[in-house]
């Protein structure tokens, strides 16, 4: 039987706030494939000789945990370029923020459709342990296709609660790095956040962890970058979740 400290966690940790893709689930390719496409596709017809999408260095800095919206404004933002919001119904021709970000999502649920969702194994082993101890499990991501995702890898009884893009426009919460849907998941989970612990991958999820407060921040490294991950706030970085079984 497992308890907090056998998990790597503090003794007082009674819940774990898991982000999706990234920790969980090996989607971040398919997402960070889908931004390139999508906005190459745009900077070709916008012009004024603006590089390609880099998915090594933009999709780090700009996209990866944030919000769709988010993402794609801060990206523009980078370039110097502004564009109008648009409407929910606009495709990229339309050059706006909702235009785009329309159609990298479309491409990333083609990408998802064609090539299944791998999910970490690490990962699993983790949670079944974090279940075993007793403890209070939500998944708090940026996704707004979380649903289809836990439902195809049949992982969507692993959590008792979800926090996604979906819950939080209905919320109004903020986006990573804000800290408000971490909160959002710690507090339906009737937890103060020091009770609670962050996983997360993304560099805006590990600031919003430890802008929360939280009992614990664990970057989970699986690109190569945990100088990053300690540097944006994380208490410990781990390459794969079960490094944390009988770590404290």
């Amino acid at each position: 039987m497992h308890s907090p400290t056998t998990l790597g966690l503090p003794a007082r940790a009674r819940g774990c706030l898991f982000d999706l893709d990234g920790v969980v689930t090996r989607t971040a390719a398919q997402h960070a494939k889908a931004w390139k496409t999508t906005f190459d596709q745009f900077l070709a017809e916008y012009g004024n000789g603006q590089q390609p999408f880099d998915v090594d260095t933009d999709y780090v800095r700009y996209v990866d945990g944030r919000k769709r919206l988010d993402g794609t404004r801060a990206f523009l933002a980078s370039r110097g370029i502004t564009l109008p919001e648009g409407t929910a119904s606009d495709t990229a021709s339309a050059h706006t923020v909702l235009g785009l970000s329309n159609t990298k999502n479309a491409l990333v649920l083609r990408l998802i459709d064609a090539e299944g969702v791998e999910v970490f194994d690490d990962a699993v082993r983790y949670l079944n342990a974090v279940r075993d101890a007793g403890l209070a499990r939500a998944v708090v991501t940026s996704s707004a296709n979380a649903v289809q995702v836990l439902t195809v890898t049949g992982l969507i009884d692993f959590f008792d609660v979800r926090v996604d893009a979906l819950v939080a426009a209905e919320r109004g919460l903020a986006g990573k790095p804000a800290p408000d849907t971490f909160l959002a998941g710690a507090e339906l989970l009737d937890l103060r956040p020091h009770e609670a612990v962050v996983f997360e991958d993304a560099l805006a999820g590990v600031e919003a962890g430890r802008a929360g407060d939280f009992g614990l921040v664990v970057g989970v490294d699986r690109v190569g970058q945990a100088d990053e991950l300690k540097a944006h706030g994380a208490d410990v970085v781990v390459t794969a979740l079960t490094d944390l079984l009988g770590y404290a």
